[in-house]
């Protein structure tokens, strides 16, 4: 297990998959495993972040000693998630619709067996210190 970063790289920020949760809101179905075969889009964003879809994710052989993560409940996942730097929940903290399709694949990325991590680019936004000293300095000048 890796240590706990500052800032958790939320799921439902990844491209396309906001999308895909608010069609699972709509239509309860498209959550269901099922739901891939009859929408293509959803193996297309897996692949897309992950370079794996759900089913290609079942098919890969785990390594000793794997512990079935992806096949506990969501609740479970939520808290294991977090432990390696993942948030999987949605604005209310509730564990995202479409969980069920990404589970699988962001496990075997996040353990280095199969799969990559979408790149993460560095945030433009600065460091809060810099900004109060911005903001002091703009006083300063009020003066």
């Amino acid at each position: 297990m890796t240590s706990k970063p500052d800032a958790l790289r939320r799921l439902i920020d990844l491209p396309g998959v906001n999308d895909l949760e608010y069609r699972a809101i709509l239509k309860r179905d498209f959550a269901e495993p099922e739901a891939r075969a009859e929408f293509p889009e959803i193996d297309a964003c897996a692949t897309a972040l992950f370079g794996l879809t759900a089913d290609e994710a079942e098919a890969v052989a785990r390594p000793q000693g794997w512990d079935d993560i992806e096949l506990k409940s969501p609740a479970v996942q939520v808290a294991a998630f977090e432990g390696e730097g993942w948030d999987v929940t949605d604005d209310k903290r509730r564990p995202l619709r479409v969980l069920g399709h990404f589970c699988g694949p962001l496990w075997l990325a996040v353990r280095g067996v199969a799969g990559t991590l979408p790149f993460l680019a560095e945030s433009n936004e600065p460091e809060a210190w810099v900004s109060k000293l911005e903001a002091e300095a703009k006083r300063f000048r009020k003066r």
